[in-house]
């Protein structure tokens, strides 16, 4: 199989990799970029585990090409912090104590970020039909959800 050379911008950083025509984006984040926030839970797109952006569009990274992200803007877990300092999300379930083993977490962290730079003021409804894709084993999810509204509303107040 021939390689492919793709040009791309991964948390706002252009970048540049080689991978083949089959290889995941989740393989190719973790594998040839280093990014190794997104996981892989189960490989078929049901556990949410690998979600990141493409071009603005929540997506599970084991289902998307990385020969088809040439061009594109990709955004990790690893691009919510700021200059060292954590997103309000990422301080919000450490306060709470919405993780545990940390496997869904960065999945979950991209999937709340991405709904609230939608809507910065969800339901709790709201918030758990965004996050219905994205499955944790650890924590149940009403700390997952008081994390996220506490966030929202400190994002709302800043």
């Amino acid at each position: 199989m021939k390689s492919i050379h793709i040009s791309t911008k991964v948390n706002g950083d252009a970048m540049e990799f080689v991978c083949a025509p089959d290889e995941s984006l989740l393989d190719v984040l973790r594998n040839r970029l280093g990014l190794t926030g997104a996981k892989e839970g189960c490989g078929t797109g049901d556990c949410g585990a690998c979600s990141v952006t493409l071009n603005g569009r929540l997506v599970c990274a084991c289902l998307v090409l990385g020969a088809e992200v040439d061009g594109a803007e990709i955004g990790t877990v690893e691009g919510i912090a700021t200059d060292g300092v954590l997103h309000p999300l990422q301080q919000a379930f450490i306060d709470h104590a919405a993780l545990q083993c940390g496997i869904c977490t960065p999945g979950i962290l991209v999937a709340a970020k991405s709904l609230l730079d939608r809507n910065p003021d969800p339901t709790d409804t709201e918030l758990r039909y965004w996050l219905a894709g994205n499955l944790c084993r650890c924590t149940g999810y009403d700390k997952i959800i008081a994390a996220v509204q506490d966030a929202a509303q400190k994002m709302r107040a800043a």
